[in-house]
């Protein structure tokens, strides 16, 4: 199946909706065993909010829906940031997961970032996460781990990965 990709605007609210209902269901079918319920409650309103995808959106970001047979699978967000196109998010509903459409993102996001002049992604992904693998699959490299406080006695303790384009 082919993943096309639709474009979230600012001025789209009801699409800030879906996109923010979209990101608490999946957040919490791969977070809470991980995180902990009070603090995926806590980055949703404070990351994945349609307020906070709104602000982000304002700020340079590029929201995408990932979308299969008419049907939204997932989204992902991008942004320039130092010299390369930071992946902000990659999201796939559980269900949805291993069916190659990671894989399609990310080469979106390949194109996007060539086509903007850039020869880099880098990302953030969990240290608990088991996408860890999937993205060394894809042939990303980890550049660093990092620990990022998030206020409310929370952090967001990384690796940090890269893919050179």
């Amino acid at each position: 199946m082919v993943v096309d990709f639709v474009e979230l605007h600012i001025n789209d609210t009801d699409g800030l909706t879906v996109m923010g209902t979209m990101a608490a269901a999946i957040w919490r079918e791969h977070y809470d065993d991980i995180l902990g319920k009070e603090q995926v409650d806590y980055m949703i309103e404070l990351f994945q909010s349609p307020k906070a995808i709104a602000s982000q959106l304002r700020q340079g970001y590029r929201y995408f829906f990932a979308v299969v047979d008419g049907r939204a699978v997932g989204f992902l967000a991008i942004i320039a940031h130092e010299g390369c196109i930071y992946l902000s998010k990659l999201y796939l509903y559980a269900a949805e997961r291993r069916k190659g459409y990671g894989r399609q993102m990310v080469s979106f996001v390949a194109q996007e970032a060539q086509r903007a002049g850039y020869c880099r992604i880098e990302l953030n992904v969990n240290r608990f996460n088991e996408s860890v693998q999937a993205y060394e699959r894809m042939g990303f490299h980890r550049v660093r781990a990092e620990v990022n406080d998030i206020g409310h006695g929370y952090v967001m303790d990384d690796y940090v990965y890269a893919l050179d384009l």
